[in-house]
């Protein structure tokens, strides 16, 4: 149960995924003084979670009814999403209520981003605003420019300009955020199996070397599914043997930076943010 302190303060909702962004975003919060009414994704969400909020509850993906419904009895009028949801695992766990169905009718396709928006629309017509998380965080978005490792090298600059036409192309169609170059090969693009995969499929067609480019989708509503990278991505990049990542600055979440950055001169893996090009 919340504290009357927690009570008397004011709340913001958060629909919370995978990942360390929901927590950070639960802390933030809580450093403003706002009390967090949480939604959690089971066998998603990091249950960490509920020590950092003033209420939690557990839905099933799909269950967008439920989430509604626990927003509100928190008092919510605006909320947050933040972390992702691995699509395997939610195409094969989904339990979708009347609110899903309805929301899923309306739909010409289940691209994430027409997916995300349309949720975000059936709750503001509903009383919540969907707000970005980076309201909260702007310091986690990424300032242009190399930001860690080695410099790039001039084959793979000219791997990542192509990795970064890939990557658009790839966003126009909501697909995927993430595309794997080397030597002027495209390795692997990401589709449903996620980033991680992705990066393991490269490295087990392409050998050492790939570069990889996770940018926006051309047009993203940037309230949800920015990109996001951290430590993990380096260590899958390691086993990988990828050697540079070139992330969208100011458009890119930058999970627990330092450390990313420290991970990045320890294992010699390039990070470069490019200009935004929305």
């Amino acid at each position: 149960m919340a504290s009357n302190g927690a009570l008397a303060a004011e709340r913001i909702g958060l629909v919370a995924g995978s990942g360390r962004l929901p927590l950070l975003v639960a802390e933030a919060a809580r450093a403003r003084g706002l009390a967090v009414v949480a939604v959690a994704h089971r066998g998603e969400t990091d249950p960490a979670l509920e020590s950092r909020v003033a209420s939690l509850t557990w839905v099933r993906v799909g269950q967008v009814d439920r989430i509604l419904r626990a927003l509100r009895a928190g008092g919510v009028e605006r909320a947050v999403m933040a972390g992702g949801l691995g699509k395997v695992h939610a195409l094969s766990n989904a339990r979708p209520d009347l609110g899903a169905i309805r929301i899923l009718s309306r739909l010409r396709s289940l691209g994430d981003d027409g997916l995300l928006r349309a949720v975000a629309g059936y709750f503001e017509d509903r009383g919540v605003r969907v707000v970005a998380a980076t309201e909260l965080l702007p310091e986690v978005l990424a300032p242009e420019g190399h930001l860690a490792g080695p410099k790039l090298n001039p084959a793979q600059r000219a791997d990542a300009e192509l990795g970064a036409q890939v990557a658009r192309a790839l966003g126009r169609a909501d697909v995927g955020q993430t595309v794997v170059v080397k030597g002027g090969a495209v390795l692997a693009v990401e589709a449903v199996e996620g980033t991680d995969a992705t990066l393991r499929r490269a490295g087990e067609l392409g050998g050492r070397g790939g570069v990889v480019v996770k940018l926006c989708k051309p047009g993203q509503d940037e309230r949800f599914d920015l990109p996001a990278v951290g430590e993990k991505t380096l260590e899958v990049m390691r086993e990988a043997g990828l050697s540079a990542l070139v992330v969208e600055a100011r458009r890119t979440v930058l999970l627990d930076a330092a450390a990313l950055f420290r991970a990045a001169d320890r294992l010699g893996i390039s990070i470069e943010a490019m200009g935004s090009h929305k």
